[in-house]
Parts: C-alpha cells; structure tokens; sequence
C-alpha cells in the first residue's frame, strides 16, 4: 500500500525565504535509487489527462487576468523552469506579480529504499495571489498526490 503522507514544512524556507503559504507530502519508494532530477522527470513525464486538462484551462483563464502560464504540463520538468538542479534535490518555479512559487523535489535514502518528498512553497504578494491559491489549493492537493502515487509504482 502506498502511504502518501502530509509533511509539516517550516518556514522561511531557503527555496522561498518570503513564502506565506505551504505545503508538503511524502512518499516511500522501494524500487531502484534515484536522483531528485530522475525523480522529477518521472512526475512530470505522465500527468494524468485530467491534470493536464486542468493546467490547460487554467493557462487559458489566467492569461485573461495577465498572469504567466506555466506552459503546457509536460516535459521534463512540466513547463516549470529549474531553479536548483543537485543530486538530492530539484526547484522549479518562477516569479509572477501576484505570486512567486516553488516546486522542491526532495530525495533522501533509506534502509529500505528512499522517501520522496514534494513541497510547494508560496509567497503570496497581494488579493490575487491569496484568491489564486483559495481556488487552486483542492487540484494542487489532488494532482501531487496523484503524481506521487505514480512514480512509487514506476519506482
């Protein structure tokens, strides 16, 4: 059974020293040892089609508003640029003038195999930003959650 758990993360965090809002889940994987990049590229080599419809809609609403679109969810990195590229973690995200966000990738070893770990982190400039995340927080949970069920079966 794969145990998807939420992680207490504290702030400020160094990915985003100015983040307001976060959050954290982890996951253990048996298979073989991998990289936090290897690990990446597996969340985002296959999203789900609902998650990729979802991120569809919200790049056509959020251009109406002159927000950035993260692109298309596919690719190495879903569309999100690397910020930090090292063996036992990965950062994505970018800067926007409602909100700055974080993806971290983490990987640690084990005994048994290795924990992944995704959090978010978020600093949420101004009304925009705290009304973006209100909406986006239940599919975020949703399509992480989802992502991590499925590198631990590939794993």
């Amino acid at each position: 059974m794969m145990l998807i758990r939420a992680e207490a993360l504290s702030l400020p965090h160094p990915a985003l020293p100015n983040a307001n809002w976060v959050d954290s889940y982890s996951i253990q994987l048996d298979g073989q040892a991998m990289t936090a990049k290897e690990v990446a590229r597996r969340i985002f080599a296959r999203p789900p089609v609902w998650a990729q419809r979802l991120m569809a809609m919200r790049n056509a609403l959020v251009g109406l508003f002159g927000l950035k679109s993260a692109g298309r969810m596919e690719g190495e990195t879903g569309g999100f640029p690397v910020i930090l590229d090292n063996p036992d973690q990965v950062v994505l995200g970018f800067d926007d003038w409602h909100l700055d966000f974080r993806i971290v990738v983490d990987i640690k070893s084990t005994q048994t195999g290795q924990i992944l770990s995704v959090s978010t982190l978020v600093d949420r400039h101004n009304l925009v930003g705290r009304i973006y995340i209100f909406f986006v927080t239940p599919f975020h949970h949703m399509i992480v959650r989802t992502m991590l069920k499925a590198v631990a079966r590939l794993a």
